[in-house]
């Protein structure tokens, strides 16, 4: 049991959503972009796709065609981005900073785009002192495509992403204090490619060093561009996945990087591969979640539902209803803020899988309400607020199934 401040660090994918609501995803305009086959360069609801891809793929500048899928209209939000970051500053605003201090480290371009995100970080209790602007390429960034509309009105997105200063991110970068936390993350370290190519290492590094390990995933276009149709590497995949304590990923991802088929199929694999515990969300479906023991106390695979409060809520009154862009990435920050309270209370092998689900699925349903993934509090302590009333109506709601 700790008795000082606990230390959270993360790194992974940083960058400004640039978010384009009421794009229908069956118009004309869209389709005539519509990936053909997996890792073609197409667009894909739910997926990501690089800019460069996109052009190859269609053979038109991007400027082009992102004129004719936006029709030239401005971006309805322009906001923080990211697994890496989002997930963290969720983190920071549901934990008392008196008792936990929350710091992420990345690199980040000099233009417009930075001063952007950096500016809207001075309003989040986050730690950004090792965020750092690393050279002249563009700030990462992602035009969010969002049709509220698509998968009978529950809504989804198409990502085109611009990796820009994030390839130039190295492990090299990273301070050692990184390593002298007690939990780190690697967040969408797919959309960071030296991160995510020298992952095993990392991750070793941060178990030689004694510190928990939680790793959220990201669609992975890159290695799905050079391998179409094989399993997605996680670093070395088979070892990283024994490097790790909490694995969060959402089932396209599940069923890539495992091989699988469906997400049943892949909790049975995860479950296998001496991963400590994992978790697999699944839209507006029930989530799949498992624990060996060694962090959490044991499960066999089991399945919880989304918070009915919030699809109750945003059916009656549908002008809350945001977007679900940063939905995931806030999920796991709930759940990262959920491990992070355990620390001080209890023993590993001891803690409560139930409580990092239900801040995990109160903090992604919180997100439906807003525009963009990133919160900016009118007041701190905010957001923890909302946000504990939403995790009490769920431990209510899964106490009685």
């Amino acid at each position: 049991m700790f008795s000082d401040k606990i230390v959270i660090s993360g790194t992974g994918c940083a960058l400004a959503d640039y978010l384009y609501t009421g794009i229908k995803f069956n118009s004309p305009e869209f389709l005539k972009y519509q990936s053909k086959e997996g890792g073609d360069g197409g667009l894909s609801p739910g997926k990501l796709v690089f800019t460069e891809e996109l052009e190859k793929f269609s053979s038109t500048p991007y400027p082009e065609i992102f004129s004719q899928l936006t029709g030239d209209k401005q971006a309805d939000s322009i906001n923080i981005g990211g697994p890496g970051l989002v997930s963290l500053i969720n983190t920071s605003q549901l934990l008392n900073p008196s008792e936990f201090q929350v710091s992420y480290y990345g690199g980040a371009g000099n233009d417009e785009t930075a001063d952007f995100i950096f500016n809207l970080l001075q309003k989040t209790p986050l730690d950004i002192s090792n965020y750092k602007r690393i050279g002249a390429k563009f700030t990462p960034f992602t035009h969010v495509l969002s049709d509220p509309t698509y998968d009978n009105n529950h809504g989804e997105r198409t990502f085109i992403n611009n990796i820009g200063a994030a390839w130039d991110y190295t492990p090299d970068l990273i301070h050692n204090d990184f390593f002298k936390s007690d939990l780190v993350c690697f967040g969408g370290t797919a959309l960071v490619p030296q991160i995510h190519d020298h992952l095993t290492g990392l991750l070793g590094k941060a178990k030689d060093n004694r510190c928990m390990t939680v790793v959220n995933t990201v669609f992975d276009f890159r290695n799905e561009k050079l391998n179409p149709g094989q399993a997605w590497p996680l670093g070395n995949t088979s070892e990283s996945l024994k490097l790790i304590d909490l694995l969060i990923m959402d089932c396209e991802e599940s069923l890539r990087i495992s091989g699988c088929h469906t997400i049943e199929e892949a909790a049975d694999y995860f479950a296998g591969q001496n991963v400590a515990s994992f978790i697999i969300t699944n839209g507006i479906r029930n989530l799949f979640a498992f624990s060996n023991g060694k962090v959490f106390r044991k499960t066999g695979i089991i399945q919880f539902p989304v918070s009915t409060k919030v699809v109750e809520t945003i059916k009656l009154f549908p002008d809350l209803k945001g977007d679900t862009t940063g939905c995931g990435d806030n999920f796991a920050g709930g759940a990262i803020a959920s491990i992070a309270r355990q620390l001080k209370t209890s023993q590993k092998g001891d803690f409560d899988l139930e409580d990092t689900i239900a801040w995990a699925t109160a903090s992604g349903g919180f997100a439906c309400y807003c525009v963009g993934g990133t919160y900016v509090e009118a007041k701190s302590g905010e957001k923890l607020e909302k946000v504990s009333d939403l995790v009490k109506d769920y431990k209510s709601q899964i106490s009685k199934l």
